[in-house]
């Protein structure tokens, strides 16, 4: 039986070596014991490890690169039994290539698990390293420390991520198995052990701070929780101390938002409330202003896409403009600001407007729909187009501003627009930039909607279409010429 000792640190080279060595002399897995070098290993014990002479008739070994790849991160796991099973898998190679894709052979299944492993832990390091700060470099530079315990070998392979991360400080990483230092120019990896270091500073209490805000105990699932933040870390985590007490307290903190959920009304009916308060007791019919029809509007409640919304999006410009563009309904940054067309589509139809000689500040531009019809998801809210049910019920408010402003042109940007305006629920490019005759002597124009224009992902269609709607543009800048 022939031994072999190891650092086994995860160093790929090192055990690459040793084994191409053994291979070249034909020494068969069985007989080799792989051990990892340690304090007690005595003198003898080194000298079985000078790799043996190579067999002249033996062809060298080759393997996939796949391979490769797995035991780079294999090797970084803490089982001593991991040399034996690589070298175990390299002779098994020579005479599978495909071994590697049998996912029912044992060997290829541990040492999968033994990967996934390594990539968990080098995963909780990137998410549950705290640094400490411990004082300055210089004015520009601080430095800080911190304390990790990880499972396997995994600081040579995860300090790059600190490094990117973290390359304007001077930290350093200590664990049991080695540690990283990172001065701003060389990022320095040693396997010596490391004590932990007793350290704390101000941002602990902002972890504590932090970590109670997200904390949810609606959503509370133990087993879920402990998956991703076991409890091997939470010695080292200065947020940890508070979730016993959160935990302990979640089912009354569920029944308190329950209690409130049943008595508190949704953002916008609270404006809507006060809106309503400051009206006079009997409000006339916006017969006379847009200013009185915009007042009418904040407080509308006819569909309810009202409930959701952060506030009415009422049109803007002045009561005598020749020009109405009409689009679909408000986006998310008109519904917090309370104007149309202020959004990355408003900023687009800013620009080709200017570029065809029309100035903003001369149109009456609104929208069909006035409050914001969206789906959340996560932190975003994602538009949704409104059905003809709610398009008809804000109608009235399209009527009112169609008769106070009395155009000469509108256009209808985008196929809501138009069905709002006509009831026509064909295909949009069979009318588009056509110049139309409607009721009151109105000329009805019809285009595409800009946010159309920033959804095309093909560059070279979004090309075309961009020019057609600057094309479009033109058209009505000379219809605006002709109704002045």
């Amino acid at each position: 039986m022939r031994r072999v000792v190891l650092a086994g640190r995860g160093d790929l080279a090192e055990w690459r070596d040793a084994a191409r060595a053994l291979a070249a002399a034909g020494i068969l897995p069985e007989e080799i014991e792989w051990r990892e070098r340690s304090a007690e290993a005595d003198l003898s014990f080194q000298r079985d490890a000078m790799p043996p002479a190579p067999a002249a008739s033996r062809k060298p070994m080759t393997v996939p690169p796949v391979f490769i790849e797995l035991a780079e991160t294999v090797l970084c796991h803490s089982d001593p039994a991991r040399f034996s099973l690589l070298y175990r898998l390299l002779w098994r190679l020579q005479l599978d290539r495909q071994l590697l894709e049998v996912t029912s052979d044992e060997d290829v299944v541990r040492a999968r698990l033994m990967a996934k492993n390594v990539h968990r832990d080098a995963h909780k390091m990137t998410a549950f390293v705290r640094f400490k700060e411990v004082g300055a470099v210089s004015e520009e530079r601080r430095k800080f420390i911190a304390w990790f315990e990880p499972d396997h070998h995994i600081v040579r392979r995860t300090a790059p991520f600190f490094q990117r991360r973290f390359t304007d400080m001077d930290w350093l990483i200590a664990t049991p198995k080695g540690s990283a230092t990172w001065d701003g120019e060389r990022l320095t990896i040693s396997d010596e052990p490391c004590e932990k270091p007793n350290l704390t500073d101000v941002t602990d209490e902002l972890w504590r701070t932090y970590y109670a805000s997200i904390f949810n105990p609606a959503r509370l699932k133990l087993k879920a929780m402990q998956a991703e933040m076991p409890k091997k870390y939470w010695k080292n985590l200065p947020e940890a101390d508070l979730i016993p007490g959160l935990i302990a307290s979640a089912e009354s903190k569920v029944r308190e938002m329950a209690a409130r959920e049943a008595t508190q009304s949704l953002p916008f009916h609270d404006r809507l409330q006060q809106a309503a308060r400051n009206l006079p007791a009997e409000p006339e019919l916006p017969a006379g202003t847009l200013e009185a029809l915009r007042a009418e509007a904040a407080v509308c409640t006819r569909c309810p896409l009202h409930a959701n919304a952060t506030q009415t999006v009422f049109g803007e410009g002045p009561r005598d403009a020749a020009v109405m563009f009409v689009g679909e309904q408000p986006g998310d940054q008109e519904d917090i600001a309370g104007r149309p067309f202020v959004g990355p589509a408003g900023r687009l139809f800013d620009q080709v407007i200017a570029e065809a000689g029309i100035d903003r500040s001369t149109l009456y531009v609104t929208n069909a729909v006035k409050h914001f019809k969206y789906e959340p998801r996560g932190k975003r809210r994602i538009h949704q187009k409104p059905n003809m049910g709610e398009v008809q019920h804000c109608r009235w408010w399209l009527d009112l501003e169609l008769t106070l402003v009395n155009p000469k042109v509108i256009v209808a940007m985008g196929a809501t627009a138009l069905a709002a305006l006509t009831d026509v629920k064909g295909r949009l490019q069979d009318v588009r930039g056509k110049a139309m005759a409607t009721e009151g002597g109105r000329t009805l124009f019809v285009t595409v909607h800009p946010s159309y224009l920033l959804r095309i992902p093909d560059e070279r269609l979004k090309a075309e279409e961009m020019a057609r709607f600057r094309e479009d543009m033109k058209r009505i800048q000379g219809l605006m010429k002709a109704a002045a």
